[in-house]
């Protein structure tokens, strides 16, 4: 390993040993139904504490657009996994799904710095500079050199090393490495050209067979049209791929829908594109943030004005090239992450959050609106120092300061700050009461109409795990994905009231949806004097 790189990693790891803080969660919480069933119970809607992680230093927390699942690393370089087991994602070495943080007893001799969650994978970088990784590995996105083992629920290595960062799509991975020539590697699923290598690697599955098959891409390598640059940042949405090099251009590749690579068109790019509204005097800053939900892409420019492109709610046009977001002018956003339809910032001493949500993702706790289509601050949290955000899918997860959490939320206090929940979760094993059946059938019935309707408004663009449900909405976050695999009861009787008009290519047109109705004030969120 170069000592440049180990040096950078040993600063860092020394830099952010001081900036463990609280996480607080909020969203769903049942993993198993998120994105497979409406209406689903256990909810939290405000921002709330996890029982195992309460006194813990979490430096470092991680989610996905496409992931069901979370990971947390401590000061200490532990790694914390929790959520949706499937696929062996959590690396605990089976399958079951763990509602409580635990610690990952096969990374327990490295101490991780970084991570990233796809659809049913993570992976991880270790302090010296290696990585590791654990879940599906149908397409190769574990990047073990292999398609073997289809499932690999304990850690395995990845063929890459002086490793740097890593982040997942729905089925692929992205390494920054400090490799000259090599500052940017990929692995897994290539089918909208995700991985930037010139190419989707498709083909027949049969000389007499018109079904198509993407060749999967177990090894990580290098981006060849990158070579020459190096990249400091990148960002995946499900099936694409934001970079930044050092000198502040923007680069996206992969699924092209909606606008979200930000190049005026909807065509899929297999290799790395610059975006050309950020050049000149408007490259991105050293500090600049990026982030890349299931259907758009944001980033930080001169100034700190954040730019959104893509498909940022469900009615109105997509943005096809970068705009700014004008709600949030003048705020300093320190950090920012996408979710399925929703976003997360924090910004000086606020958090912010909006987009489509149904299971309060948005933390606007209980009495507020379940989406915005506008930033709005997260009152819970007004007045606190947020570290670091990030969101997955029905999920979002905060770190924030710790004297903050300890002086304004544990004590009862007589301002509009709430008193922070504590969630316990299920122990591995543990069967939730059931609720009585006899004699409040009625009731219950009654109950589950009303939730389902409820429920049933902008839960529409989740991009779910395609091989397990058959609620999954790919057709709409992937359009192309939808036209290939027609016939497999993706279509329903009656669209959803707030159907999204014009989804992917070549799709009939369904009822425009009405507007989101929003409980709060529109415009920006007003900063406190």
């Amino acid at each position: 390993m170069s000592s440049s790189s180990s040096s950078a990693l040993k600063e860092e790891k020394e830099d952010e040993a001081v900036k463990g803080g609280e996480l607080l969660f909020c969203g769903a919480t049942c993993w198993d139904m998120i994105g497979r069933k409406k209406g689903i119970d256990g909810n939290l809607v405000s921002p709330t504490r996890l029982r195992p992680l309460i006194g813990v230093d979490i430096r470092y927390v991680v989610s996905g657009c496409a992931s069901c699942h979370c990971v947390a690393l401590d000061v200490e370089g532990r790694c914390y996994t929790w959520g949706r087991n499937d696929k062996g994602q959590l690396g605990h070495g089976d399958t079951i799904q763990r509602d409580r943080p635990t610690v990952v007893s096969g990374l327990s001799k490295y101490k991780i710095l970084k991570a990233g969650s796809g659809r049913s994978h993570t992976v991880v970088v270790t302090d010296d500079g290696n990585s590791l990784a654990f879940g599906w590995n149908k397409h190769g996105q574990l990047g073990v050199g292999s398609v073997r083992n289809e499932i690999e629920s304990s850690p395995v290595r990845c063929l890459v090393s002086e490793v740097t960062y890593t982040t997942c799509g729905g089925d692929f991975t992205v390494w920054l490495s400090s490799v000259e020539g090599s500052s940017i590697l990929t692995a897994g699923l290539p089918q909208y050209g995700q991985l930037g290598h010139g190419t989707d690697n498709e083909y027949n599955s049969k000389d007499s067979s018109v079904r198509l098959v993407y060749e999967a891409q177990p090894r990580p390598r290098a981006i060849a049209s990158l070579a020459g640059e190096t990249i400091v940042k990148v960002a995946c949405g499900t099936n694409h791929t934001v970079a930044v090099d050092k000198n502040g251009y923007v680069y996206t590749w992969g699924y092209g829908g909606y606008g979200r690579l930000g190049h005026r068109e909807q065509k899929d790019e297999w290799a790395p594109r610059r975006v050309d509204v950020f050049q000149n005097r408007n490259v991105l800053p050293p500090d600049a943030i990026i982030s890349a939900g299931s259907v758009n892409s944001a980033c930080t420019a001169a100034g700190g004005q954040l730019y959104m492109w893509g498909k940022l709610k469900n009615n109105g046009d997509d943005w096809m090239y970068p705009k700014p977001l004008m709600d949030l002018s003048g705020w300093n956003l320190r950090c920012m992450d996408s979710g399925g339809m929703h976003h997360f910032v924090g910004a000086d001493s606020s958090c912010i959050s909006w987009g489509q949500a149904q299971n309060g993702e948005l933390g606007y706790g209980p009495m507020g609106q379940k989406s915005s289509a506008v930033p709005k601050k997260v009152d819970i949290l007004e007045g606190m120092h947020v570290m670091s955000v990030a969101c997955g899918t029905a999920h979002s997860m905060v770190i924030v300061d710790r004297t903050n959490v300890a002086d304004q939320l544990e004590q009862h206090l007589n301002s509009h700050f709430l008193q922070l929940d504590v969630y316990d979760g299920k122990a591995i094993g543990e069967v939730p009461k059931q609720p009585a059946k006899k004699g409040a059938k009625g009731a219950d019935n009654s109950k589950k109409r009303k939730n389902a309707k409820d429920s049933s408004d902008e839960d529409e663009e989740e991009d779910e795990d395609t091989e397990e449900s058959d609620n999954t909405d790919e057709d709409q976050v992937n359009g192309k994905a939808g036209v290939k695999r027609a016939g497999r009861g993706r279509g329903r009787a009656s669209a959803s009231k707030n159907s999204s008009s014009g989804r992917g290519r070549g799709r009939g047109r369904t009822p425009a949806s009405p507007p989101v109705k929003s409980s709060g004030k529109r415009g920006r969120p007003r900063k406190s004097s």
